[in-house]
């Protein structure tokens, strides 16, 4: 079957993408590995009216509303690789299966690379957390912490600043001077220069970071900036454009979402930072909207 598009991803981004090119009547394929992202949080805040609602729970109400949608079908698999053809594209599936479209929208998204340290993973997106915007209220007035991982920590360590009292562990790193160090005085942001070496807690909570000193530091909340990698080679595959961030590779879009490949959109945490799931999925609609648009006005085939 020729499809009109092939969605990588089923995520907020590409199920936000495939719902618009639904209800436009095209023929549309979402290929998705059932894995978000967002998949450790219990919940997701700050989502128009889903707020609260846990991150599975969202996906699968917009999956099963994508799915009464007579043009649309969706493939649990993972997408092995992808490549031009005659009519568009095909793309091929681990499960054995070749799909073919005219157009792609990649949201295939990221995984966090978390530094290595003990307690700290199986509290991510629990009591580990990323954005303030997500999780910050939750832990309001609590004892927070901003572990340092890349130039942009000390960024997050102000913007922390607003949710409670905050301290930015530098895990052994080096010290912030000037402008920058006068500016989280200003916030009250404490410094704490020892390296950390552990995450304690009961459950998937946190009680105290364990410093290389012996001392232990009291905590609630610890914040990271992650870098991350895309989940598939895809991008690079078919060529698209790649740019290098501080917080990992971004696939390069225009307004439009359309990547230096024609008929290649991308939308989500891939192709945008920073990283926020009403973003991906606002991407998702604007990325839907255009492949559309140019299957009406620019199409691949005559």
């Amino acid at each position: 079957m020729q499809h009109d598009a092939i969605v990588i991803g089923g995520s907020f981004a590409g199920l936000s993408a495939a719902m618009q090119i639904a209800r436009a009547r095209r023929q549309v394929c979402v290929i998705d590995t059932g894995q978000p992202r967002n998949r450790f949080a219990d919940a997701s805040h700050g989502f128009f009216g889903q707020d609260g609602i846990a991150p599975r729970s969202m996906i699968a109400m917009a999956r099963a509303q994508l799915e009464r949608y007579p043009t649309v079908q969706i493939v649990t698999d993972e997408a092995s690789g992808a490549r031009p053809s005659e009519k568009g594209f095909e793309v091929m599936t681990k499960g054995g299966l070749t799909l073919s479209a005219r157009k792609l929208v990649l949201a295939f998204g990221i995984s966090d690379e978390l530094p290595e340290l003990p307690g700290l993973g199986e509290r991510w997106g629990k009591s580990v957390l990323h954005c303030p915007y997500c999780h910050g209220l939750e832990y309001a007035g609590g004892r927070l912490g901003v572990l340092q991982t890349m130039s942009m920590s000390t960024h997050q360590a102000l913007l922390i600043a607003d949710w409670g009292p905050t301290t930015l562990y530098l895990n052994g790193g080096a010290s912030p001077e000037g402008e920058i160090r006068a500016k989280l005085a200003r916030r009250g942001v404490a410094i704490e220069p020892a390296r950390v070496t552990a995450l304690q807690g009961t459950g998937d909570g946190l009680s105290s970071l364990c410093l290389e000193d012996g001392r232990e530091a009291p905590i609630d909340a610890l914040y990271i900036a992650p870098r991350s990698r895309f989940n598939s080679p895809i991008a690079e595959e078919l060529g698209c454009a790649v740019d290098d961030s501080p917080l990992g590779p971004l696939i390069r879009t225009d307004a439009a979402k359309l990547t230096s490949v024609p008929g290649v959109y991308a939308a989500g945490d891939i192709a945008r930072a920073p990283h926020n799931a009403s973003w991906a999925a606002s991407d998702g609609v604007t990325a839907g909207v255009s492949l559309h648009q140019a299957l009406v006005f620019e199409p691949l085939v005559g």
